[in-house]
Parts: structure tokens; sequence; C-alpha cells
């Protein structure tokens, strides 16, 4: 099994530690819930199977119960509040929390190097902006960037992205690529992340209406009105659409400028009831 530093799911780990111990001998989930203080002899079954969760309180019990103790314990109660969060900014927290107690203790958090990725708009632009200015320095990269930013933000963003593999120097020492696009795939944190993402890029989206010239930048927009069943298939539309903008724009080794494609749909009104 797993470190439990391994996981962002508490609901995850309960089923995997339960799965373990019952092919290894005769554990049930009324030994395993007795022994964690509940009365309820299916409770811990329901919470593996995300029906119910565990409250703050009572996630220290339960983690004694799975043999977990100090950072691992600490680490297991960090999870049930990431859960438990309701705001992002919240969830950034507890889960920056969760990577530091595995950095100290040199456990990859799988998911970490993604949320990391995501949490800043600097580290996209600059996986796209290092491997086109061969050999400049971090202060040249830094006054490039739009919004611009310090060298040592810059150092600290490249020195990420070859940890994480997202970059890497060549023969040359310059940095390349390893991967052409970079994608989210089915994570539970990271879209935390990426909402933050959204949040940035559009505000940077705002200030260019006014900062850059219109030849150098496309806005458009429709206001439409629409069935659930047309929402569908517009939203396949746009992941094809994006898909042939990936396309286009990766078929070309050279950049000339970084940019961003923002593809916001979102609702004007309240959902409205028809009435028979």
């Amino acid at each position: 099994m797993k470190d439990v530093l391994e996981y962002t799911n508490y609901h995850q780990y309960i089923a995997d530690y339960y799965a373990e111990k019952k092919a290894k001998s005769a554990f049930t989930w009324q030994t395993f819930t007795r022994a964690a203080g509940f009365s309820s002899p299916v409770f811990l079954k329901y919470v593996s199977e995300g029906r119910s969760n565990l409250s703050e309180e009572t996630a220290g019990q339960v983690a004694s119960a799975m043999g977990l103790a100090n950072y691992e314990q600490d680490y297991f109660c960090e999870m049930v509040k990431f859960d438990h969060a309701k705001s992002d900014e919240e969830k950034k927290s507890i889960f920056n929390k969760m990577l530091a107690i595995a950095d100290i203790h040199k456990v990859r958090v799988l998911e970490g190097d993604s949320f990391r990725y995501f949490d800043s708009w600097k580290n996209p632009v600059l996986r796209e902006l290092a491997p086109a200015m061969p050999g400049a320095k971090p202060l040249a990269l830094a006054k490039a960037c739009r919004p611009e930013i310090t060298a040592a933000e810059v150092s600290e963003s490249l020195s990420f992205l070859i940890k994480a593999n997202l970059l890497q120097k060549n023969e040359n020492g310059n940095y390349v690529q390893t991967e052409k696009s970079v994608t989210t795939g089915p994570m539970d944190v990271t879209p935390v992340a990426v909402r933050g993402m959204h949040r940035q890029m559009g505000e940077f989206a705002l200030e260019t209406i006014e900062g850059v010239p219109q030849d150098q930048r496309h806005f458009s927009g429709l206001t439409l009105g629409i069935t659930q069943s047309a929402y569908d298939e517009i939203v396949e539309e746009i992941a094809a659409f994006r898909k042939r903008i990936i396309a286009i724009a990766t078929r070309d080794d050279e950049t000339d400028e970084v940019y961003r494609l923002n593809v916001q749909f979102f609702p004007l009104t309240k959902k409205s009831v028809k009435k028979g």
C-alpha cells in the first residue's frame, strides 16, 4: 500500500487500507469501526465510499486505528480538513500544509507538482518563454513577462519546472520543453489551483483591453439563449476547438511570443423553471 503522504483523498486511503488488511486477515468493517470508536458497524465503509464523511474531531481517532502517528496522522487530519474546506483559498492553504509535511519527509505527493504548476501564472508562461529565449538570463526573462516580474521569481519558477520535469536543459544549456502541452487530467486537488489560474488570467485579459494594441489581441463574445442539450453540445465543440488550437500552436518549433487563450462560457441568468 502507498504511503499516506502520497494520497490527497482520505476516503480513498481508508478504502485502500481496508482492502489491504482484508487481503491479509479476517478483517471486517465492524472490527475496523469499533477500533476507531464508532458504534455503527458500517460507518467507515460508508466513509470509504464517499457516502459519509469524517469530522475534524474524529479524524485523529480513525488515523490512530489505522496505526498512523505523528506526521502521518497530521497529514491524514489535514486531508480531512481539506475535504471540509469551503473556499479555494482555504483549500490551497491546507493543501500547502500537506505538501510541506511531505517535503520535510521527502515523500512526493503525486498531485503536488500539478497543483504547484497551475497555482501561479508564472509557471506556464515561463515554460513557453524560456525555450523561446535561448541564453536569456532570469532578468531578461522577467522583463519580457507581462506583467513584469522579478529575476528571483523567474529563477524560482525555472527551478520548479526543471524539478517537475516540465523543462530541461539541452547540451547547449538552453531550456527545452519535455512535452508540447500540459493538461490537468482527472485529479482531486489541482482544480483548486486551476480555478485560481483562471482568475489571474481573467484579470490580465481585462488589463490588455487598454494596454495592448488591438491588432495584437482578439476579443469577441456572444450572448445566447440555449437549452441544456445545446449547452452540452457547445461544450463538446469547445473541447474540439481547443484541440485544434493546440495542434496549430505546436506544429512550429519556434515561438515569437507567448499568448493566453481564455475560453469562457457562463450563465448570465438564473436557471428558469418552465411551468405547465
